[in-house]
């Protein structure tokens, strides 16, 4: 019979945990970009292939999704952006963790942790890829033949809109953790 736990984390707690990234992003701020991405996505494989409580999946998959929109041409990430984005990756490229991923059930929970800490700071990033992908297929289904007539502009006038709303949105948001921490 499964149970439910629910705790919540301190501000000393949540301090603890941005001392960690400042730490990885300490000893990564000359890491090669492509190898974090690499260590990233190999973490993300890793959970997929492990029995997960739910809510580390979830939070995997939206890993998942801002490794995608780094590495998504079509997108065409800002290299600000992209900093703050693999800057966060870089934790999850990590060897050490504070509970071993081996422990069945807890093991991946730190980096359910800090994931969640990653997906709050870029929740408009992430948000705004979403509405992108989501634009971009139904764009393409809708043009079907003729999706390559003028597909650059239609791309590029929707990346330049969503890019406006997040950077709105972001100014009336509370202070992000890559900020308090670079």
């Amino acid at each position: 019979m499964p149970i439910e736990i629910s705790f919540e984390l301190s501000d000393a707690d949540l301090a603890h945990f941005r001392t960690m990234m400042q730490n990885v992003i300490a000893k990564s701020s000359h890491a090669d970009e492509q190898e974090v991405i690499r260590k990233a996505r190999a973490l993300v494989l890793e959970m997929e292939q492990a029995e997960l409580p739910e809510f580390v999946r979830t939070r995997m998959t939206s890993l998942a999704l801002l490794i995608d929109a780094v590495q998504d041409a079509e997108w065409q990430v800002p290299e600000e952006e992209k900093q703050a984005i693999i800057l966060s990756l870089a934790y999850f490229s990590e060897p050490e963790d504070v509970v071993p991923d081996h422990i069945p059930g807890l093991g991946y929970i730190d980096d359910a942790i800090m994931i969640e800490l990653v997906l709050q700071d870029l929740s408009l990033d992430l948000k705004a890829y979403r509405e992108f992908c989501s634009f971009r297929a139904t764009e393409e289904a809708r043009r079907g033949d003729n999706a390559k007539v003028d597909r650059e502009s239609w791309l590029e006038g929707t990346r330049t809109q969503l890019r406006a709303s997040m950077r709105r949105n972001r100014k009336s948001a509370k202070p992000r953790l890559l900020s308090r921490i670079m």
